[in-house]
């Protein structure tokens, strides 16, 4: 899955546990996308069996896409920690700085940093 797609499952992700449902809008105004993009992205992420969109326009992650959206949810969290508390780099910068990351990082380096975050 490319960078964009886990982008999405995780914005969705996100808004689904702030607000409890979500539609292409709600995701189209926190990403600062265009209505067309995200619509087309849903399209996608529907098609690779990621979400489910019910005739409401309600948008839901299914087991596989929530799974991938909790794993980079995962990663995000503990980049941005990570940044702040041993990088010592402020919040906004940590969080940033995490989100280009977390799509990046090999697997065994996200498992050192979390194994040295549990110290």
């Amino acid at each position: 899955m490319y960078e964009s797609g886990e982008n999405y499952l995780e914005t969705i992700l996100v808004l689904k546990e702030k607000k409890g449902n979500v539609r292409s809008i709600d995701v189209a105004r926190e990403l600062n996308f265009s209505k067309p993009s995200v619509s087309r992205a849903m399209g996608i992420l529907k098609e690779s069996g990621y979400i489910v969109i019910d005739s409401g326009g309600e948008i839901s992650l299914t087991e596989e896409g929530r799974a991938k959206a909790e794993q980079i949810y995962e990663r995000h969290r503990l980049l941005t920690e990570f940044l702040q508390r041993v990088a010592g780099v402020s919040a906004e910068t940590a969080e940033a700085d995490a989100c280009k990351m977390e799509h990046i990082v090999s697997e065994e380096v996200f498992q050192g940093i979390k194994k040295f975050m549990q110290l």
